[in-house]
């Protein structure tokens, strides 16, 4: 089964790619374009230049998973136009870039939250209040 962790890197791969391409011609694209190792944990994310399909590249040490999903209805409502050739994501904008949303138009609260220590109890003669 393909996971999705917060410490795994995503790409979203800025151009459109040709969707008659399978794993092959996506793990090749991602060498050759992108210069990133397809066999990595990362997970690679391609739209068709129409955006009404995406598609999901990622090795999990055994083999390639190769997702895809075609809107029944719309077109993905927000993806990157920089001048990079990929562009970074947090699994948390993944899922809502999957249901057509704007990932950066949501207010998401960060997927690591530091740990807050508790004031210490004195140990002798102290009484608990509760």
């Amino acid at each position: 089964m393909i996971q999705i962790t917060p410490h795994q890197k995503l790409w979203l791969a800025i151009e459109p790619a040709d969707f008659r391409k399978g794993i092959d011609g996506l793990a090749a694209l991602c060498r050759q374009r992108f210069d990133e190792n397809p066999f990595s944990s990362n997970l690679f994310v391609f739209t068709n230049r129409r955006r009404i399909a995406v598609k999901i590249l990622s090795y999990d040490g055994q083999g390639f998973w190769l997702c895809a999903k075609r809107f029944s209805k719309g077109r993905l409502a927000w993806w990157p136009t920089n001048p990079a050739a990929l562009y970074a994501i947090s699994p948390t904008q993944l899922h809502i870039l999957l249901y057509q949303g704007h990932p950066l138009e949501v207010k998401i609260p960060e997927d690591w939250k530091p740990i807050v220590t508790l004031p210490s109890i004195p140990q002798e003669g102290a009484s608990l209040l509760l």
